[in-house]
This record gives structure tokens, sequence and C-alpha cells, in this order.
């Protein structure tokens, strides 16, 4: 039990807690891509139980990157309501609470990724600037990532209405 992702089944979808990496150098931020999809994701993944959040996103950048770093502050809460593409959840309604942290970043960071999708995709890393014509989630990155602010800022996003 302490192993599984904190995803639970609910009224024919589903509830998902995930946590992101802001990972940030240059003016770019760093973000996931894979062969299944034509967008981009942040680094990170769902929480597991019994984990913090601040525990998740760690693991989740050590996996994704190969670089242990720490938590500097959290940044954004985000709740998302969204339909999966993903086998395990195709075509479902899932909600999703996101707790996105701004990271530690080393100087010498050189990352490295050997993580693959639940489909079996290798997962690979890239550094984007606001202006990348690509889609990337969360979409806010684009703007707020180039912003300075304290705090936590909380945004909705909701695409029950565009299906």
């Amino acid at each position: 039990m302490a192993d599984q992702d904190m995803t639970v089944s609910c009224g024919g979808g589903y509830i998902n807690i995930r946590v992101g990496a802001i990972i940030q150098s240059d003016n770019k931020f760093l973000m996931v891509g894979n062969d299944s999809h034509d967008y981009l994701y942040s680094v990170g993944g769902r929480i597991k139980f019994g984990e913090t959040a601040e525990e998740a996103v760690e693991r989740e950048v050590y996996e994704e990157t190969g670089v242990k770093m720490e938590v500097d502050r959290l940044g954004f809460v985000h709740e998302n309501y969204f339909y999966g593409d993903s086998p395990s959840n195709m075509g479902k309604l899932i909600y999703e609470i996101s707790f996105f942290f701004y990271m530690k970043v080393p100087n010498d960071f050189s990352p490295s990724c050997m993580s693959f999708t639940e489909c079996g995709s290798k997962e690979r890393l890239k550094w984007v600037s606001s202006d990348e014509k690509r889609t990337i989630y969360p979409e806010f990155f684009r703007t707020e990532l180039v912003k300075k602010h304290d705090g936590v800022k909380h945004f909705v996003s909701d695409e029950r209405s565009i299906k």
C-alpha cells in the first residue's frame, strides 16, 4: 500500500494527486516529452501513498533526471479537469491536484533521463522557453515562469467544456 500512486477511481473517472518540478536555467525551464504524445509536460508524477509532496517531487526529479535536488519552495497549486490519453485512463475524466515546486538547481546540473511512460515510451528531457510552439502542460508555465513572484499561486484548468 505504501508504494501505491495516489490515484483513486471516482464516478467513472479518477482523482490524481501529483507533484511537478520547476527546474530553470538561462531563462528556460525543463520539460519532459515522449514519442506517444505531441506535447511536453512537467518533470514530476503522482505522489505515492505515505509520501509528502516534497518527498514525492524530490523522488520524481531523481527518477526523471538522475540528479538529486532539494525543494526551494512551493510555487503553484493546480486543479485540473482533463480527459485521459494513456491506456489505463483513455477518455476518462480526471480531476488532478498538482503541487509545483521550485527546485534548487545545482550549478553543475547535467540531467539524464532514464524513465519510461506507463505504455513503455522512453521519456526525454527538453529545455523550453516561454515562446515554445509546442503544447506544454501546465500551460501557465509560459506566462508565470518568466515573472518573479513570492507566495503560492492557485490555478484551475477545466477541459470538460471542450469535449
